[in-house]
């Protein structure tokens, strides 16, 4: 089973598809609609000084610029690696195998009448319900060390504080305990439905684009940032050695009670056992698991609710 993602198909560079007439009529007919949704990005910072072995960052675009200009959905981002393309931790990665890339715009294409509907919702709801663009978008790290700019539905306020995600995830990163979110309910930066997009998964849903340009896939590990990537240990980065997805291994056992060495184990065996059936099963797996991340977020919410009364209570 470790061979079979490896061996099937022959090696391709993905996004081959995209560049047929009917999905560029489709991408023309979507740009030209919502054309008024703008696109925001977040500055990603410097490599911290005590990751003095970690090589330099090189420019998002050919003319030295930070990234500021705002890139199409559908154009294919440059190939800019954030580190040389070689192996992670001297492993041998594989090109994304052919059966990968048809499986991931089969089923795009299958599903359209469902998501569709359903984002054009969730972009009149973020419309209607907080001023600013609709879509976020951010720097990540994709498949083979490559960076790309990630797409989701903006679930803050313009201008959100969003340092304390950052160090939050670099504590779980150092205690290794279970990947707890710290989307609570009443975080004053989240818009009206920004606690139910991010607890449902449906601000991910955007990234839809990101497979259709190649740069991700609907199954594989979730890409991380750069900053937190300079942080991994060398057996850690073969992570990356699998094409990012919206869904992963990880995600359908456990997500958040797992701690984050866990989530890296997941994604390391995913990336070399990754086959038809496995990306099958895990899609199949999804819809139940968010069902129930869904419930368990508002048993929490609950629990926090009474506890808050009972508190109020024994101070009267």
């Amino acid at each position: 089973m470790n061979d079979f993602g490896l061996k099937i198909g022959r090696s391709t560079k993905g996004g081959s598809l995209l560049s047929t007439v009917r999905e560029r009529g489709l991408a023309d007919i979507f740009l030209r609609y919502f054309s008024r949704c703008e696109l925001t990005e977040t500055r990603t910072e410097e490599p911290c000084a005590n990751h003095g072995s970690a090589k330099q960052t090189l420019p998002l675009n050919s003319n030295g610029s930070n990234g500021a200009r705002t890139p199409s959905l559908f154009t294919k981002a440059s190939n800019t690696a954030i580190y040389p393309r070689v192996a992670a931790a001297g492993v041998a990665p594989c090109e994304v195998p052919r059966w990968k890339r048809i499986l991931d715009v089969t089923c795009i294409l299958l599903t359209l009448p469902c998501w569709l509907p359903l984002m054009i919702l969730i972009m009149g709801s973020i419309r209607f319900t907080s001023p600013g663009p609709i879509f976020y978008r951010q720097e990540r790290v994709g498949y083979r060390r490559n960076r790309f700019m990630i797409f989701k539905f903006r679930t803050m306020h313009v201008g959100a504080e969003t340092r304390t995600h950052e160090e939050y995830f670099a504590h779980l990163m150092r205690v290794d305990c279970p990947m707890a979110k710290l989307d609570g309910k009443g975080d004053s930066r989240l818009i009206a439905c920004g606690r139910f997009l991010r607890v449902s998964g449906l601000d991910e849903l955007p990234q839809i684009f990101n497979v259709l340009r190649g740069e991700m896939s609907l199954v594989g590990p979730r890409p991380c940032l750069p900053d937190e990537f300079q942080r991994y240990e060398a057996w850690q980065q073969q992570r990356v050695n699998a094409p990012p997805g919206l869904t992963g291994y990880w995600q359908v056992n456990g997500k958040n009670k797992t701690t984050f060495k866990e989530m890296i184990a997941m994604d390391i065996f995913y990336a070399r056992n990754m086959s038809v059936w496995l990306d099958l099963t895990i899609m199949l797996k999804t819809i139940p698991a968010l069902i129930e991340q869904i419930l368990e977020s508002r048993k929490r919410s609950r629990a926090e609710k009474s506890r808050q009364k009972s508190i109020i209570r024994h101070y009267r």
